[in-house]
């Protein structure tokens, strides 16, 4: 975003610029203005790229569930160890006891 009277400030959160991407309505927006051979073939290229990338993600949505199902796991399997090590550690004390 940028302002003829105003900077934005990154401190608050703010962005400098806007970033250099289209969106895939961005693309079929721009085909509909372009008359040229070549800027049609590529913007057809474009959004057969898009579609693509959208079918890829329906396709792996179930693999990312699976892998943060395997973090889940992970995570509860490391706090149950560290639980055992703590109980082990309190038994080694009692067993060793005070000197």
């Amino acid at each position: 975003m940028r302002s003829q009277i105003v900077t934005s400030k990154a401190k608050r959160g703010g962005r400098t610029y806007l970033p250099n991407v289209f969106t895939e309505h961005g693309i079929l927006m721009l085909s509909s203005v372009l008359n040229s051979k070549p800027a049609i073939q590529v913007n057809i290229q474009i959004v057969r790229i898009f579609s693509r990338i959208r079918q890829f993600i329906v396709d792996n949505g179930e693999f990312k569930l699976e892998i943060e199902e395997i973090k889940k796991t992970l995570n509860n399997h490391d706090k149950n160890i560290e639980l055992v090590f703590t109980y082990l550690d309190r038994l080694i004390d009692k067993k060793i006891g005070p000197r």
